[in-house]
């Protein structure tokens, strides 16, 4: 039987100050209403070891073909406008608030990352009154770090913008109808 060959994969890593205390950051990734304010319109969290992880968005229109260009695809078709699209993942490690390890993915087939298929590491150092955020987003497909990055680079920008009691539109996800 011929041997499978293995997709390279690739490691995106993230590191933001954040102008609050661990707890506080760390309760962003915890609390679904927390989470809504600077990732995704709906979140489903059970913080345990085993317990889901599950985050909708609802992408906007000019975000979806910026997607596609970055990603070097044609939009997909059929796609609705909002496209909803669902991160499912599970929590493997939950250590408050120093740590919080999970899988991650996407329900729909549209970046080539299934449900549950990829490592996110999140640290939470204390930095005086603030936090040091370390992300590190492992086993990506190579092909699709350089979309990974980008949606972690402005999500984490966000995260910032809301610990700090600051929480504007996300530009990216379309209104509510």
């Amino acid at each position: 039987m011929p041997e499978e060959t293995q997709a390279a994969t690739s490691v995106s890593e993230h590191e933001v100050r954040i102008a609050a205390r661990p707890e506080t950051v760390f309760a962003y990734f915890t609390d679904p209403a927390r989470m809504v304010r600077w990732m995704g319109v709906e979140a489903t969290l059970d913080p345990r070891p085993g317990g889901i992880c599950r985050i909708t968005f609802r992408t906007a229109e000019a975000v979806i073909d910026g997607m596609a260009a970055l990603l070097g695809v044609t939009r997909p078709e059929g796609v609705a406008e909002p496209a909803v699209w669902v991160m499912s993942g599970r929590f493997v490690e939950v250590e408050p608030p120093h740590r919080i390890a999970l899988t991650w993915g996407w329900e729909e087939d549209v970046i080539g990352v299934p449900p549950e298929s990829t490592a996110v590491e999140a640290s939470f150092i204390p930095d005086g009154e603030g936090t040091v955020l370390r992300l590190v987003h492992r086993t990506l497909p190579e092909a699709r770090t350089a979309f990974i990055r980008t949606g972690w680079e402005h999500y984490l920008a966000r995260l910032a913008a809301a610990a700090a009691g600051q929480a504007p539109p996300d530009p990216w996800q379309a209104a509510a109808d």
